[in-house]
């Protein structure tokens, strides 16, 4: 009787159910913990002014081919459970730019959201409010770089007036900006100064974002730099 009375559908339903609330109330409570904004005691409670400093030594290590970071390993054990970067970077989905490398840090060290063309639509301020109020990120640097391929089909399509396939149009519509404000400074190099314009809009875009980003800006708690990658170099140069 008991072994019949376990097996029926509506006792079946109920161990079901109460399995899943027990399930998702964990679930909750590890989301819970993983929301809390990163302590005054955290290893990145750092000034944006030192983060930036990090950085900009670390790209010259680069640059100079003694990078410091070599053993990858190190510390993998501690990052299982949580992660302290000391910077944003919004770059270009280019594969020849590692912000990882090119500013010599290892991981954990940068949060990293990545687009072609470096720019900030919905879904990457998103993710930056997600490490600035959460992960209690300090500098955010909008990255481009030169002979940029988004950068240089959004002119070529521009220019010629051409619609380019499937979801690329998306990429012009965002880059458009960038390609009329160069146009405007009457540069020579017409992608070359797109990609500047491209990183200063969108630096300025998240200075004044809301409702998280701006206001850690104006308290000095967060703040936002531009910078262009040199392919030929593998320096930054900040804007």
């Amino acid at each position: 009787m008991c072994g019949r009375h376990l097996a029926s559908p509506m006792r079946r339903n109920l161990l079901l159910a109460g399995a899943s609330s027990i399930t998702l109330a964990g679930l909750s409570r590890h989301v819970a913990v993983a929301a809390q904004p990163a302590s005054g005691n955290a290893p990145n409670s750092i000034p944006p002014a030192e983060a930036l400093d990090r950085l900009m030594q670390g790209n010259a290590r680069y640059a100079a081919n003694t990078p410091s970071n070599k053993d990858y390993s190190a510390d993998r054990a501690a990052r299982v459970s949580a992660q302290y970067p000391i910077a944003a970077i919004v770059g270009c989905a280019d594969s020849r730019v590692a912000p990882e490398l090119a500013f010599d840090q290892g991981p954990g060290d940068l949060f990293v959201v990545r687009v072609a063309g470096n720019f900030v639509n919905d879904d990457i301020l998103a993710s930056l409010e997600y490490g600035v109020e959460i992960l209690g990120v300090p500098l955010i640097m909008v990255l481009g770089h030169t002979q940029c391929g988004a950068v240089t089909a959004t002119v070529k399509a521009l220019k010629d007036r051409t619609r380019l396939p499937g979801h690329l149009p998306e990429l012009v519509r965002a880059l458009k900006p960038a390609v009329q404000m160069a146009k405007v400074g009457h540069g020579e190099d017409l992608v070359e100064q797109a990609t500047i314009e491209n990183v200063k809009l969108n630096t300025n875009r998240l200075i004044v974002s809301r409702p998280l980003i701006g206001p850690y800006v104006k308290s000095g708690r967060v703040k936002i730099v531009g910078g262009v990658y040199d392919l030929a170099t593998g320096k930054v140069t900040l804007l």
